[in-house]
């Protein structure tokens, strides 16, 4: 038997903050909805077809818990599924005027139904489990709400990873053995974390390691292995300035047909102005996605026969993106997927989780990881710098809050349930989306009022409680329309007043 080239490891990690019941449109609800429908229905869907077909092993799917809690959320189920029916009826409303658009996006949304009916009508979680029990998948968790890690307090980080973890083990029936670090942040230190609380593989993006990720490394003088994003194999697909789905022959995501709600463009040209775009065509857009599929391969195969070369062992690439990219910003992403990943163990790639890429023994020598992330610099500048200096400094009371609320609880041994709210609140106030849509100013305004509403909630809670005013505080607490329980229910605050030291 033929060796293979090299290892693949497809990445996928899939995010949404807290919008449940945080308004609709343009920001909100909205967002979630389109995501699911767009992305994880059809993904998923994807991925099990692969694995009926007998494929195993083909990605490793990150969902947050916050993003878990709301797939699961009954209240989210009735809504996508509702968002799902006005899919269909705005592809009928446009049938007299755009009649191939129509069809199109009448296959697609019933497609989108379907999958929902038959496996999600009881949350995401029955839909993740079945597809990880086929061999098909590695699920990763994650911190509670998608904090930036490297800013926040020890105690506070420590926390918020536990109660992610805890999440995960209670909707998908095992703690995860990886995680994919909100952001890919990263300070020196945190795997110490990540090794007390059993984290046993994270990601970071390929610059933290200069480039060398052709092996899982070990971090310092932990057990915990580090995986680095292959950007010269990922930034084929999307990077800040290119990749397919920018192609000529795929779905326009900026043009709208307003009438109707649907798209009905292709890409056409970087610079043609919406007016000027051709209408979308299903058939050509299925050409470009094997052209561009087997001109991925050929990366991937030319990359690892390349770092064979260089480093004279079998070597690893991991090709690592947002999940929402795949059918929400691209349309034909859950059909580029599918060909990929058919096509890689034709051309002598062996298709891996990262697990089994460690268990086929990808590792290298421990390294001493920077600080880092996968923003802007790679650095911290997109959650730390002067444009987000107001948020930094309201996640810094956020957490004095909290901490001092914790430190002075004097209820007794049992649970609190105002102190758990308090917490709950607290670990969303705490977002790293906040800031990213900040500096990015993509809805800025949206996230500064969230980061407040939560911040706010906290300081005031906070008070009432270390003030002995607990029948305020409930009266308060009722005042909160969006919150009829909080999006973590496991959460404990007493678990914060029992974090001083890692492990």
């Amino acid at each position: 038997m033929t060796p293979p080239v090299g290892t693949f490891c497809l990445v996928l990690h899939s995010h949404l903050p807290l919008l449940a019941r945080h308004g609709r449109w343009p920001v909100g609800e909205e967002w979630l909805y389109q995501s699911w429908a767009q992305s994880y229905l059809p993904v998923v869907a994807t991925l099990r077809r692969l694995a009926a077909e007998g494929h195993g092993q083909l990605a490793t799917l990150g969902v947050t818990p916050v993003l878990a809690a709301q797939l699961d959320d009954p209240y989210c189920l009735r809504g996508v599924h509702d968002w799902l029916g006005g899919w269909t009826l705005r592809a009928h409303s446009a049938a007299a005027r755009l009649p191939d658009l129509a069809a199109h996006e009448h296959r697609v949304s019933t497609a989108a139904t379907e999958e929902f009916e038959a496996h999600w009508r009881h949350g995401g979680s029955p839909a993740l489990r079945a597809l990880r029990d086929t061999g098909a998948v590695e699920l990763l968790g994650g911190p509670a709400a998608h904090p930036f890690q490297p800013l926040l307090a020890p105690r506070v980080r420590r926390f918020s990873l536990r109660a992610g973890l805890a999440d995960h083990a209670l909707r998908l029936g095992a703690r995860p053995a990886g995680i994919w670090a909100p952001e890919c942040g990263f300070a020196p230190g945190m795997e110490h974390d990540y090794a007390g609380a059993g984290v046993r593989r994270f990601l970071v993006d390929g610059p933290a390691l200069r480039g060398d990720t052709a092996l899982a490394r070990p971090v310092g003088d932990s057990d915990v292995l580090c995986v680095g994003r292959d950007l010269d194999v990922t930034y084929r697909v999307w990077s800040p300035r290119k990749g397919y789905p920018g192609s000529a022959e795929y779905r326009d995501f900026h043009t709208w047909d307003h009438p109707s709600g649907l798209k009905p463009a292709r890409v056409t040209g970087r610079r043609v102005p919406p007016e000027r775009k051709k209408p979308y065509s299903p058939a050509l857009a299925a050409r470009a996605v094997e052209r561009d599929a087997q001109d991925f391969v050929a990366t991937v195969v030319a990359r690892l026969r390349a770092l064979r070369e260089s480093t004279g062992r079998p070597a690893l690439t991991v090709a690592a993106f947002d999940t929402e990219l795949f059918g929400h910003w691209w349309h034909e992403g859950p059909d580029w997927l599918a060909a990929v990943l058919r096509l890689l163990p034709a051309a002598g790639v062996a298709v891996r989780t990262l697990g089994g890429a460690i268990d086929d023994g990808l590792v290298g020598n421990p390294v001493a990881l920077p600080e880092c992330s996968w923003g802007s610099g790679k650095d911290w500048r997109v959650w730390a710098g002067p444009q987000v200096a107001d948020v930094v400094a309201g996640n810094d009371a956020v957490q004095h809050d909290l901490l001092s609320a914790v430190d002075a609880d004097r209820t007794g041994p049992g649970r609190d349930p105002l102190a758990d709210l308090l917490a709950d609140q607290a670990l969303h106030a705490l977002s790293s989306d906040w800031a990213f849509m900040v500096t990015k100013d993509s809805a800025a305004g949206y996230a500064r009022a969230r980061a407040a509403l939560h911040a706010g909630r906290v300081a005031e809670l906070s008070g009432l409680l270390r003030a002995g005013r607990r029948r305020a505080a409930h009266r308060r607490v009722a005042q909160w329309a969006d919150t009829p329980a909080p999006a973590f229910g496991h959460v404990d605050a007493r678990d914060l007043a029992h974090i001083a030291t890692p492990g």
